[in-house]
């Protein structure tokens, strides 16, 4: 029963084909060359990881640059509310 089960939540080809096209079309300087169709999936995978840690790292950076901002009261109320809101996210 449960490698039935395994059989049915797996991907077939196809689909996974068509999410890494997906994750590649949403990934920056994405252009639609017909060198793009014929770039790997790994490849793809590893930009895309990299993306990521590029855009948790400038969310940290962020982050921080708000939070010493709150800190050196240099910011009104209103301004330090809605700093404050948005590092509770």
């Amino acid at each position: 029963m449960s490698s039935r089960r395994a059989r049915a939540s797996r991907l077939t080809e196809d689909e996974l084909n068509n999410l890494i096209f997906k994750l590649h079309a949403s990934l920056p300087h994405h252009s639609n060359s017909t060198s793009d169709k014929k770039t790997s999936a790994a490849k793809i995978l590893k930009r895309t990881c990299n993306y990521i840690k590029k855009l948790q790292k400038e969310v940290d950076d962020l982050s921080d640059g708000l939070s010493q901002a709150l800190a050196s009261g240099d910011i009104n109320a209103a301004d330090a509310d809605t700093i404050t809101t948005f590092l509770q996210l």
